[in-house]
């Protein structure tokens, strides 16, 4: 089975933290409350006294490995490279091991390793959504009528659906004769919050003639566990995926999720031993898209008299990775959008997994810097590739007193398609 790796397994890296402090400015958490703890290289200096035995699991310091997005910015811009957001998490599976998890954190374990009641509870939280939530007047998303555990009574969610994505369509697609097959690992936003932005990724494959596979036993990618320092959790639905990868034939394995597009390729990479041949076959949905040479197929398409305004905002797990350009080279040549870069597209929305359940203050901080920025480009819709961004960037929007709309790429993609 795929193993994690252990805190004890990072203290040579943690060793190469030199305490430079340039993480500082890139720090969003840093950022919103300026407080050393939030900073990596304060993480640093309190995981290493951790594996030295010179610190307690006391409040103060529970409180502030909780308080990381793990989105990596600080690597970014490291100079000694060290992945302070791989040892937060392992801190925080140290902690769970010693502590054991926290409710919430136990509730997402729970859910997560087990599909099944997923499914259940999706579907469940669908059917009763005209009970459970409100429609914000003038705003996109739903508010809980009645109070929940863990959720902010003034917190925007995406309406849940009754039908979840993979259950609209077969297990294959076929495509034109000859043509490569092209797995979809959904993740569960689309799954289960954005099914319409799969059902337009189906109709761009459909629209490229490739055979599409979206096996039925896939399982989330396991970054929310990652999140709530729920190690076994990820190590049981990282076995899932494995093996389902192991099962099927195709040529590349796509995402549209920033988050599934982290977790697959770079949270299973380091769990196993060698490269596994899936690993190579990866591609966020517009990389591959550009591959296949869709932006040269678009800009023949006629330009519309009347275009929208659309900013794009950069999903850590993507930036992280180097993939910048490609989401950008599918939104320059759809026909009806007009395309406005947004000032610090790369700065993080806020959202961090379950960062936003445990300091949603801060997390709104956060967010309404971004809300700002969008605002300031004068752009109508701000397009991600990230559902849990565009759910927090709604959220954030929302709570501005703003107009925009968050909207997945593929969205707009589909419109354009004919």
């Amino acid at each position: 089975m795929a193993k994690l790796k252990t805190l004890e397994d990072y203290r040579d890296e943690i060793k190469h933290c030199v305490k430079c402090g340039g993480c500082r400015a890139h720090c969003p958490a840093f950022g919103a409350e300026h407080h050393e703890g939030r900073v990596a290289r304060g993480k640093i200096a309190l995981a290493d006294a951790l594996l030295d035995g010179e610190v307690d699991l006391e409040e103060q310091f529970l409180l502030d490995m909780s308080q990381c997005l793990l989105c990596g910015s600080c690597y970014a811009q490291c100079p000694n490279k060290v992945h302070t957001e791989e040892i937060v998490a392992a801190t925080r599976r140290e902690i769970a091991r010693r502590k054991g998890l926290s409710t919430f954190g136990f509730g997402v374990a729970t859910v997560l390793k087990h599909p099944k009641l997923m499914n259940l509870l999706a579907k469940s939280g669908g059917t009763l959504s005209s009970l459970l939530f409100k429609k914000i007047p003038e705003s996109s998303g739903l508010r809980l009528r009645f109070p929940a555990p863990f959720i902010s009574a003034d917190r925007t969610l995406p309406p849940v659906t009754a039908k979840p994505f993979r259950e609209r369509f077969p297990e294959v697609i076929p495509g034109k004769e000859g043509a490569p097959t092209v797995l979809f690992f959904t993740g569960c936003g689309i799954n289960y919050m954005y099914p319409k932005s799969g059902e337009a990724l189906i109709k761009a494959l459909k629209f490229l003639g490739v055979t599409i596979l979206i096996p039925q036993e896939q399982a989330c990618c396991g970054l929310p566990a990652v999140s709530a320092g729920a190690g076994e959790t990820v190590e049981r639905l990282a076995a899932i995926n494995l093996e389902m990868f192991g099962k099927h034939k195709y040529d590349t394995i796509v995402t549209a999720c920033a988050s599934c597009h982290s977790g697959l390729g770079q949270i299973y990479p380091g769990m196993i031993d060698g490269e596994g041949d899936y690993q190579k076959k990866i591609r966020d949905i517009f990389v591959y898209l550009v591959e296949q040479g869709l932006p040269e197929k678009l800009e023949q398409l006629p330009r519309a008299e009347k275009r929208i305004k659309v900013t794009y905002h950069d999903p850590c797990h993507l930036r992280n990775h180097g993939i910048t350009k490609e989401p950008r080279a599918i939104l320059k040549a759809l026909p009806q959008v007009d395309f406005i870069e947004l000032p610090g597209p790369g700065s993080c929305c806020g959202l961090g997994g379950t960062y936003s359940v445990y300091h949603y203050d801060t997390s709104k901080k956060i967010g309404a810097k971004k809300a700002t920025l969008i605002e300031e480009t004068g752009a109508e819709l701000v397009a991600t590739d990230c559902p849990g961004c565009i759910m927090q960037l709604q959220d954030s929007i929302n709570h501005a007193g703003g107009n925009q709309r968050a909207v997945h790429i593929l969205d707009l993609l589909a419109e354009a398609l004919p």
